[in-house]
């Protein structure tokens, strides 16, 4: 019950939808590129980043100083559906500018 609680408790805002959308689009994306495409702060978008890999539903890798985000594989049926379904929404997802060096 915890689990899918936590679940469905990250996707109850829009800032987080748009974020897991990008990076489902993108695929790992580092979180200064995440900054630069939607114009946030990192420690809110790190915020943001946090909850969605408490979720489930993303994975993250370090490479050096840096840590890329992607979605997780392999995923449970009941988050693959989510994803699908995030896909549908009307929603304006920035585009990609990265600006990792």
């Amino acid at each position: 019950m915890k689990n899918f609680l936590q679940t469905i408790g990250a996707l109850k805002d829009e800032t987080r939808l748009t974020i897991l959308r990008f990076i489902d689009i993108n695929g790992a994306v580092c979180v200064c590129d995440i900054e630069a495409s939607f114009g946030m702060i990192q420690s809110r978008i790190s915020r943001h980043l946090k909850i969605l890999k408490e979720a489930g539903f993303l994975r993250v890798e370090r490479k050096g100083r840096w840590a890329y985000y992607s979605i997780r594989s392999p995923m449970d049926t009941f988050r693959q559906d989510i994803l699908k379904e995030v896909s549908y929404l009307d929603m304006l997802v920035p585009e990609f500018k990265g600006s990792c060096k």
